[in-house]
């Protein structure tokens, strides 16, 4: 992978070893083998020590995923975040095993989050970017903002994590045509709930230019949720009364 050069690359799909030996889960580290009795797994693999000591196995795991972050063409989705800008977890060594590192952001296009995250909309080169700014953080995260440095520097993210247009465009559009958007009042009586509809909108022909302009006054947030133990992705989430934004078309019938 060294050897390619950077942007050449459209995909990664992995499925990384997960130090079951390790692991934070029942896994294989108790010798049962957990939901792999009679796995092979069990013995180990033959070319990779799956019971590296937590801090060992993020250090390796970082290192694979920078490489591989700068082969990425710039539309490439990818766990770049939690690599360079992931903080010590409040339950680490708690609830979480100790060293356990989160990455847990909203961000917008209206104001930078108090990190330094915000979408920025690049129509010329069709593109959603996330960006940083060092200006923006703040200062209650100097300790955060150091160990940063010493990972990655403090200008903008390079590459820069973006979302394509067309991609983004068939994605929402496939999912979201058309729908309704409906309101209630809801009521619980002899351990039954009752709804009380006071509003239903018909919305028809999503617009892509609608769900930009969301994004960039705030009204769409996007969420990033990671942590050692598990990634929960990212989503798109909208403001309530602020579906109507993405249609060309509403019909009110109640």
């Amino acid at each position: 992978m060294k050897k390619m050069p950077d942007g050449s690359v459209d995909l990664i799909v992995t499925s990384p070893p997960y130090n079951l030996k390790n692991s934070t889960g029942n896994g294989m580290k108790d010798g049962r083998g957990g939901k792999w009795a009679n796995a092979a797994l069990q013995k180990g693999y033959s070319h990779y020590n799956d019971n590296m000591p937590h801090k060992d196995y993020v250090k390796w795991h970082s290192q694979h995923f920078f490489i591989s972050s700068l082969r990425l063409e710039q539309s490439g989705l990818f766990r770049k975040f939690y690599c360079h800008f992931s903080w010590a977890h409040q339950e680490g060594g708690k609830k979480y095993p100790k060293g356990e590192m989160s990455f847990r952001q909203t961000i917008h296009g209206n104001a930078c989050s108090d990190r330094g995250f915000k979408v920025i909309i690049d129509r010329k080169e069709k593109k959603i970017l996330v960006s940083f700014n060092l200006k923006c953080v703040d200062k209650k995260h100097k300790a955060w903002l150091k160990n940063v440095k010493k990972r990655v520097g403090l200008n903008e993210l390079n590459p820069q994590p973006c979302w394509g247009f067309d991609d983004l465009e068939y994605k929402a559009g496939t999912k979201l045509p058309n729908t309704f958007y409906v309101q209630a009042e809801v009521e619980i009586r002899r351990k039954k709930e009752f709804y009380h509809y006071t509003k239903v909108v018909m919305l028809q022909k999503f617009s892509f230019e609608g769900f930009l302009k969301a994004l960039e006054e705030g009204k769409i947030l996007v969420d990033f949720d990671a942590r050692t133990g598990h990634n929960h992705g990212t989503k798109f989430r909208m403001k309530q009364d602020c579906l109507p934004m993405l249609y060309q078309k509403s019909t009110i019938i109640i």
